[in-house]
């Protein structure tokens, strides 16, 4: 038994009092004379023998009546768990990504969380939560109640270490506190596996609430292939997490339009193609019906009109036959000048140039090619076999790239190819390790092998670049290579083209940065916002004379179509959508993690957390002792003889 205020129970020394008055005897007897003294000799004990009896019994209950009227006071109680603390902290995470949307017996598993908080939790009791992107502290369920029912899927999630730290950095710095984090989520298998660092000063508890859900069909992604003069083919790509479903109606919507339907049978994945024609502007929306999650049933995309991307090779006494051939009119404006007929007036107008094996660089054409790269441009720079190595480290210098060090005649192969570099970013459906290896016969060093797309046998460099400034380290020239002939020129030179200028893509995804070339003229003034419907935003940008680039992160927040505008003239529209990775029905079996409290139930982990907090109060009982013992103090005074 345990007590609030212990320190009332001193008064109990107090009851020393009324023994002391009962020992000393203050009222004297007076003797009287009669003639039969044995008969008041016998009538005189039995009369003290009552009356000392009755004394102890009163002093008794007396006694027994205060120290019950004390301890009431001190208030007892006896605690209900072993590790009772009167003081408790409780910080809640709510996992809201969309994920989170599969149903359970309630509704939605994150609706039966919000309901359990609100109906398990006292209003007026103190707590601390958080979502994916919101966070509560020291704040009550009273005041969080409109907030709760109002939260809104979340596009991204913590990862599970993020949020454990971020949780333990909402409780106070009270020492003697007992501190319970309550982490709520369906726990998606997302690569590693859940372990959490041990923390004795947090008791943590897991609760991953089941879904009913047995199967979800999702729009994963969506290409462009087979284009031709008057149609394209757009491939729908859909994957589905548990039982296969034999009709998946798929629709697709120019705005509010619909232009096609069509149905497929699913097990794992699945596509289906559309043809629809080509050139015109299509806000294109794909929606499906599916009862599992509904976030991924739709997917936005844009068919914007694309400008050419402008291509200017700069040669001196070598063919360009091997970039005409990349470089085709259907996506680039690709033109070709000998270095003595350049009208370097060409040179601002351009997205990519290339420098096809000039003997050297003129300071006209370094001061030109420096202001071009500063203005948004990109270089490739291909050198000679009697390339003057000075003029081309002027330029490397003033486009900040390694410098070109000494010349090895040495026969190598080209055997390494960073599939992690931006450049070959989605360019190969898988490493390739069995490819006819293409060989130099002489090559420049690099002062420095940092962003390295493609290596010699060697380690050192055939292809370096950054930021849009690209050097290969020998001729291409087929007395020196014979890499014209390999496949791997074509996705590099390919991609460095398209690189050049960030045209919109079909789709970006929320929670991603990304970077979006706008082709707008603007006035030194004039900035592009990102719109839709009521709502505007001013994106990260970055203005050059002939476009904007646009970096987006944290906004949009909300998958949908939104319009890029110059105040108030429309200049096209981006498609943004959801990570697909919330899809997955694959759940982590925390059952398997040891010394962590793990729960199905919100509401019984809350409950849980309530009955260590409760005590069994007992300071009613002894008002009742007390009242008792005043009844009997009454009674033997008014009764006993």
């Amino acid at each position: 038994m345990q007590f609030k205020h212990p320190e009332l129970l001193y008064a109990l020394f107090l009851l020393i009092v009324p023994i002391l008055i009962h020992l000393f005897q203050l009222r004297r007897f007076q003797k009287v004379k009669f003639t039969n003294v044995k008969f008041l000799k016998s009538v005189k004990l039995q009369t003290r023998k009552s009356s000392q009896l009755k004394k102890w019994l009163t002093l008794l209950s007396r006694l027994l009546l205060l120290a019950c009227a004390i301890i009431a006071f001190a208030q007892p109680y006896i605690p209900n768990t072993e590790d009772f603390n009167e003081s408790q902290e409780t910080v809640i995470y709510l996992d809201n990504s969309y994920s989170m949307e599969a149903k359970g017996k309630n509704g939605t598993l994150l609706n039966e969380a919000i309901q359990d908080v609100i109906n398990s939790l006292p209003e007026d009791e103190t707590i601390s939560l958080f979502t994916n992107n919101q966070t509560y502290r020291n704040t009550t369920v009273k005041a969080l109640k409109n907030d709760l029912i109002q939260l809104k899927h979340s596009p991204t999630q913590l990862n599970y270490d993020a949020l454990y730290l971020k949780g333990k950095q909402l409780f106070s710095n009270d020492g003697s506190s007992t501190k319970n984090l309550v982490l709520v989520s369906d726990f998606q298998q997302k690569g590693s596996p859940i372990t959490f660092k041990a923390d004795s000063t947090v008791n943590l508890k897991l609760v991953q609430p089941k879904s009913a859900l047995i199967s979800n069909v999702s729009i994963d992604s969506v290409y462009v292939s087979n284009t031709t003069v008057e149609t394209l083919d757009l491939v729908v790509k859909l994957s589905n997490q548990g039982e296969a479903i034999d009709n998946v109606t798929i629709s697709l919507f120019n705005d509010d339009t619909l232009l096609a339907k069509s149905a497929v049978e699913i097990n794992d994945t699945a596509e289906t193609t559309f043809t629809i024609p080509n050139n015109i502007v299509v806000n294109g929306k794909l929606v499906i019906d599916d009862l599992g999650l509904q976030y991924d049933n739709t997917f936005y995309f844009n068919l914007n009109s694309k400008p050419k991307i402008k291509v200017l090779s700069i040669n001196e006494n070598t063919e360009d036959n091997f970039l005409n051939r990349i470089y085709t009119e259907d996506e680039f404006d690709y033109q070709s000048y000998k270095l003595n007929a350049l009208n370097f007036n060409l040179i601002p107008d351009q997205n990519l140039i290339v420098l096809n094996e000039l003997e050297s660089i003129s300071d006209a054409l370094i001061t030109a090619l420096k202001m071009f790269k500063n203005d948004g441009g990109s270089i490739l720079t291909i050198p000679s076999n009697k390339s003057t190595k000075n003029t081309y480290n002027q330029l490397f210098t003033e486009i900040k790239i390694s410098l070109f060090t000494l010349k090895n005649n040495t026969n190598k192969r080209i055997t390494s190819i960073n599939y992690n570099h931006p450049l070959l970013a989605n360019a190969f459906y898988s490493k390739v390790s069995n490819f006819q290896y293409p060989k130099v016969e002489n090559a420049f060093r690099f002062s420095s092998n940092s962003n390295s797309v493609l290596s010699f046998e060697d380690g050192s460099s055939f292809l370096i670049g950054n930021s849009g400034s690209y050097v290969f380290s020998s001729a291409l020239n087929e007395d020196n290579s014979n890499f014209k002939n390999s496949p791997l020129i074509v996705p590099v030179l390919y991609n460095l083209g398209k690189q050049s200028l960030k045209l919109s893509q079909l789709y970006y995804s929320i929670g991603k940065p990304n970077t979006i070339a706008v082709n707008a003229i603007l006035s030194q003034d004039d900035i592009l916002t990102l719109s839709s419907g009521k709502t505007s935003v001013i994106p990260l940008q970055k203005t050059y004379s002939k476009s904007v680039v646009l970096e987006t992160n944290d906004y949009p927040n909300t998958a949908g179509i939104l319009n890029v505008k110059n105040k108030s003239e429309f200049l096209q529209n981006l498609s943004f959508n959801y990570n697909r990775k919330e899809s997955n029905l694959n759940y982590h079996d925390i059952q398997s993690v040891t010394d962590i409290s793990v729960n199905n139930s919100l509401a019984s982990t809350i409950n849980d957390i309530k009955s260590s907090t409760t005590i069994n109060a007992l300071w009613k009982w002894f008002v009742i002792f007390a009242l008792v013992f005043l009844i009997i103090e009454i009674l033997l005074l008014k009764y006993l003889k």
